[in-house]
C-alpha cells in the first residue's frame, strides 16, 4: 500500500510570510487522516512546523502517521525550512514515541499546576512591585535575554533586538500599568535579589503565566528562585486564576527539578529536528 499526502486546498500565504496547508494522508487514494503545516518567522525564515498529525481509529498502528510525519519533512524541505518543530500533549503517548523514532528532541516543554493553599514565602523574604523608576532597566533586561534566544533561532543579531523590542511591546503597551501584568521585585533582608512577571489572563476561566523568573546571579543557589514562584502562586491565587502555567527550557535541569519539586506537571512538550 501507498501512503501520500493529498492538498486539501491552495497554500496560504500571509503578508508576513507565513505559509500553511493541509493535507489528507491517503493510502492507495483513501483518506485516513490529515496533517496541517506552517512555516513562518517567527523563529527564523528556515523553521517549519506540524501544526496537526492525526491518523483515523481503524487506520492506525499501521504506520500511517510515520509515512505522513517523513512526508511532511519532505514538504517544509521545498519550501526551504532546515528545521521542523512539534508540539506534543504530554498524555499523547504514541505520538512523543513516534517523535522520538524519527529523531526529534525536546527543546522546551509547558508545565501546569492549580494552586490551592496560599504558601508562605520564606522568612526574612518579601514581594513588593517593580517601581517606575526600575522599569526601563528590567525591560532592557527582559529584551536582552529575548535577543539571545532569537539569535539561537538564527536571526542576526540587529534582527533579534527588533523582535525582542516588538514582542514586549505588545505584552506591555502600558508598562507596569498594562492590564493583567503583575511585575514584582523579591527582597530578602532588605536586599533586592530577583524579579517576577506574571501574566493574568482575566478571562472567566483564569488563569496566569510565569513570562520571566530571573535571581541576580550573585544571589542564586540561596532558595530565591523557589520563593519567587511562590509569590506567582500568591499572586495567582489573590487574583482568582484556577491554573498557573509556564514554559521552561529542557537543557534548564535547575529549573526543571524546582518546578517539578513544586509540583508542575508537564502538558505539552515541545520538540524539533534538523532537516538535512
Amino acid at each position: 500500500m501507498t501512503t501520500t499526502l493529498r492538498p486539501t486546498g491552495p497554500e496560504r500565504h500571509a503578508e508576513d510570510g507565513a505559509r500553511s496547508r493541509s493535507y489528507d494522508i491517503c493510502v492507495n487514494g483513501r483518506p485516513v487522516g490529515s496533517v496541517r503545516l506552517a512555516a513562518d518567522e517567527r523563529f527564523g525564515p528556515s523553521v517549519g512546523r506540524i501544526e496537526e498529525l492525526a491518523v483515523d481509529g481503524p487506520d492506525r498502528r499501521r504506520g500511517r502517521a510515520t509515512v505522513a510525519a517523513l512526508a511532511a519533512e519532505e514538504v517544509l524541505r521545498g519550501w526551504g525550512c532546515r528545521r521542523i518543530e512539534a508540539s506534543v500533549p504530554a498524555d499523547a503517548g504514541p505520538a512523543l514515541r513516534l517523535a522520538a523514532a524519527l529523531g526529534y528532541t525536546e527543546y522546551n516543554r509547558t508545565m501546569g499546576k492549580e494552586p490551592s493553599d496560599l504558601p508562605a514565602l520564606p522568612a526574612d523574604s518579601v514581594v513588593r512591585p517593580v517601581a517606575a523608576a526600575e522599569y526601563p532597566a528590567w525591560l532592557a533586561a527582559r529584551r536582552a535575554g529575548a535577543a539571545r534566544i532569537w539569535t539561537e533561532y538564527g536571526l542576526s543579531p540587529e534582527e533579534a533586538a527588533r523582535r525582542a523590542g516588538e514582542a514586549q511591546a505588545t505584552l506591555l503597551p502600558q508598562g507596569p500599568d498594562t492590564a493583567g501584568a503583575v511585575l514584582r521585585v523579591l527582597v530578602h533582608r532588605g536586599t533586592d535579589v530577583g524579579t517576577l512577571w506574571l501574566v493574568l489572563n482575566g478571562s472567566p476561566t483564569s488563569s496566569a503565566h510565569v513570562f520571566d523568573v530571573e535571581v541576580d546571579p550573585a544571589h542564586r543557589g540561596r532558595g530565591h528562585g523557589r520563593a519567587l514562584m511562590l509569590a506567582a502562586e500568591r499572586e495567582c491565587l489573590a487574583a482568582g486564576a484556577r491554573a498557573l502555567g509556564l514554559n521552561v527550557f529542557t537543557d534548564n535541569a535547575v529549573a526543571l527539578r524546582l518546578y517539578e519539586s513544586l509540583g508542575y506537571r508537564t502538558t505539552v512538550h515541545h520538540v524539533r529536528k534538523r532537516l538535512l
